[in-house]
């Protein structure tokens, strides 16, 4: 029916990892473990939630790490572009808690991801997912509407909906995930992905 859709992963793709910087700022090496490390997200926030609880960090602390965060290099361009000639679905597994000062900077694209338990204290108490495998389980609905769909990620997480999608992308993942699935094509840049898809879309893309 000649209606494409690009689905992209949020952290690490078009802005950075909220873990890792809240690592950085506050010195806790343990929460720069992501999901390009951990292939099982429920035990990776398990892990991380235990973190917080140790260091006594409420929801507010990260918040204030997010809001000194700006979008990748060449991420609002390349997003703006991408939306001129597709729709556009950010499928994630960050919290609706967590992003929305990031999405606002990317023009407010749709988002799908999860859903966080807080304490009136402050304290991050459960996490609340959308859906098992929601990434995977769009793409299978949006296929199953006749649309195709492209989709790009970096991470363990990304790989079930990369590999359902009619066309998939490693964006910029790490050496452990390429030597996994090394049936998904890799690109390094926002270039390069602009590229692969004016050569993989049955349209004519605009500039």
């Amino acid at each position: 029916m000649g209606m494409e859709v690009m689905c992209f992963d949020l952290e690490g793709v078009l802005v950075p990892e909220i873990w890792i910087n809240v690592a950085l700022e506050t010195g806790i090496d343990e929460l720069k473990l992501t999901t390009r490390d951990v292939p099982d997200y429920d035990e990776l926030m398990a892990y991380r939630l235990r973190i917080l609880d140790q260091h006594q960090l409420r929801i507010d602390d990260i918040k204030q790490v997010i809001a000194r965060l700006k979008p990748l290099d060449g991420a609002v361009e390349f997003l703006a572009w991408v939306r001129r000639n597709f729709q556009v679905v950010i499928l994630s597994d960050t919290f609706y808690d967590f992003a929305e000062p990031l999405i606002a900077q990317l023009d407010h694209p749709m988002l799908c991801c999860h859903n966080l338990e807080i304490a009136p204290d402050g304290r991050i108490t459960n996490w609340l997912i959308r859906l098992p495998r929601h990434k995977m389980e769009t793409v299978k609905a949006l296929k199953a509407l006749n649309f195709t769909v492209f989709a790009a990620g970096d991470s363990y997480n990304d790989t079930d909906m990369l590999i359902e999608a009619d066309t998939g992308y490693l964006f910029t993942p790490p050496p452990n995930v390429i030597a996994e699935f090394p049936q998904l094509p890799v690109v390094n840049t926002f270039e390069a992905l602009k590229a692969e898809l004016i050569r993989a879309s049955s349209r004519k893309l605009t500039a």
